[in-house]
């Protein structure tokens, strides 16, 4: 999951987490790492506490434990993503052994991510980098004022949202890496450092992500069957798409699809 991905060191420094998770020890060496890392950490007990904290704190990102008393991981997400003051929150859920139909319903409530237990603090590391480059780059217009994108130079910015335009217009038919240089005016390697500096990785990682995302959209929102999603997303083969869509959500498309109908989210 974190094969050829490579961060600069500082990539998390300054960022505000929100560590929401019933266990005090678990919750401990999240902060413990993170704080290594130069992150300003926030903690809470279970799902209302998350709630309200995210509510009042408005962190970059919220590590969410799925299971937990009083109020779970889903639910507080679902919530979130539902309240226009929370909705655009990433929220990355923390598992141990969940089964499939719970990590469908995570997915579906609005959370972007899933970092497994026990904890491997290099997945930790690069999942968060992915969601808080993103976010600082392309929701925030590369103006974040706690200086997470401060490094990233103007032509680096236009060359990324350039570059990203191209790719997005047609998931389905995206360019290869020197066309797409050619048409933003630059050459493969520079348009890749560019990327690593605005969103932490290659442009190949990026239009991986971007496809995995659309797929999960249709997967949910339509009823395409999951070849044409395939096709629709740039891949010819569905045996290749449902390899790369489990590889990142750690289900199968059919299995998402099928563990959705049943609990009545179609």
């Amino acid at each position: 999951m974190t094969t050829g991905i490579t961060f600069k060191l500082d990539t998390l420094r300054g960022s505000r987490i929100l560590i929401v998770d019933d266990s005090e020890d678990e919750r401990m060496l999240l902060a413990t790492y993170l704080q290594g890392q130069g992150c300003r950490i926030y903690l809470a007990k279970d799902g209302f506490d998350g709630m309200h904290k995210s509510l009042m704190i408005q962190p970059d990102v919220v590590l969410m434990d799925v299971r937990m008393p009083v109020c779970d991981g889903v639910t507080a997400c679902r919530a979130m993503h539902n309240d226009p003051r929370t909705q655009d929150i990433p929220v990355i859920f923390l598992s141990a052994a969940i089964m499939p139909g719970e990590r469908v319903q995570g997915l579906l409530a609005g959370a972007v991510d899933y970092v497994s237990k026990p904890f491997d603090f290099e997945e930790v590391r690069l999942r968060l980098a992915v969601h808080l480059r993103e976010r600082s780059v392309v929701e925030l217009g590369l103006a974040s004022s706690r200086g997470a994108a401060a490094e990233v130079s103007n032509l680096d910015s236009i060359l990324f949202q350039s570059a990203r335009l191209h790719l997005l217009g047609s998931l389905a038919d995206t360019p290869d890496l020197q066309r797409l240089a050619w048409a933003v005016g630059t050459n493969r390697r520079r348009l890749n450092a560019a990327f690593r500096n605005c969103v932490g990785i290659t442009v190949f990682e990026y239009l991986r992500e971007e496809r995995m995302k659309e797929a999960r959209r249709l997967l949910a929102n339509t009823q395409l069957e999951i070849q044409v999603i395939a096709m629709e997303v740039g891949y010819t083969s569905g045996a290749n798409f449902a390899t790369a869509f489990k590889d990142r959500f750690g289900i199968s498309p059919s299995h998402f699809r099928q563990v959705r109908v049943v609990r009545g989210e179609a």
